[in-house]
């Protein structure tokens, strides 16, 4: 059926969709419930955009469009969406006006590493770069993380990061794909240990009631991983 071809599309809109929504909340709701609702709908996000791709494969219907569409669409969920986040609460602390507009650099890094990606052929097998979703979920989680905890200097510590992160989704650094190609360790061991990661930091951190930390960290963690498979590659060479 002809309407079949179009799921991996409408997939793909519910992930922009849902980056929309993630900046209308941050925009408007008030209090903590404004990042809390805002990382949902980016967490929401980057669940569609794992499955446009997925759906695409198994209903043997790629297209020039999807990939474009998919690429305007993470400019904003995991672009657009984040630097919102970072303007409203750099916003709510400094004294200064002004400053909170280099949140904003966030969705300009995110289009160039985009539009890096959809040129680049050697990204196959793993990324070169940080991937815009991963660098969304760590702003999503990082701030009402922070929020949680009394520290000095803080607008320092977050512009500190955009600077990091800006830097690391434009880089050269190889990063793990989650890609499995069955179902063996010997063949995934990496990819497996970030997920296994995950599930216990975000568990343990769950458990003290800051499960938006676990995530934090896991991005974190999954970051030196693919720093320690990139020196394991270069030892076996």
């Amino acid at each position: 059926m002809k309407i079949m071809r179009h799921v991996p599309n409408f997939i793909t809109c519910l992930n922009l969709f849902s980056g929309c929504l993630a900046c209308v909340s941050v925009l408007h709701f008030s209090g903590d419930a404004k990042f809390l609702a805002a990382f949902c709908f980016i967490a929401l996000a980057a669940v569609f955009d794992f499955f446009d791709g997925f759906a695409a494969r198994l209903l043997h219907a790629p297209s020039k469009i999807g990939g474009e569409l998919d690429s305007l669409a993470d400019v904003v969920s995991f672009g657009v969406a984040p630097g919102c986040i970072v303007y409203i609460y750099l916003e709510g602390i400094l004294a200064k006006p002004g400053i909170e507009f280099l949140g904003f650099l966030l969705p300009v890094f995110a289009a160039l590493r985009l539009a890096k990606f959809n040129l680049d052929t050697r990204q196959t097998t793993s990324f070169l770069g940080l991937p815009v979703p991963a660098c969304a979920l760590f702003w999503a989680s990082f701030i009402p993380s922070l929020n949680a905890f009394s520290l000095p200097c803080k607008a320092a510590v977050v512009l500190i990061l955009v600077g990091v992160f800006c830097s690391l989704m434009v880089s050269e650094i190889p990063m793990l794909a989650l890609k499995f190609k069955n179902a063996r360790w010997e063949d995934n061991k990496w990819s497996f240990l970030v997920v296994l990661i995950a599930i216990i930091t975000i568990g343990v951190c769950a458990l003290s009631q800051k499960p938006l930390l676990g995530v934090c960290l896991s991005i974190i963690a999954y970051l030196l991983l693919s720093l320690g498979h990139n020196i394991a590659v270069k030892r076996e060479n």
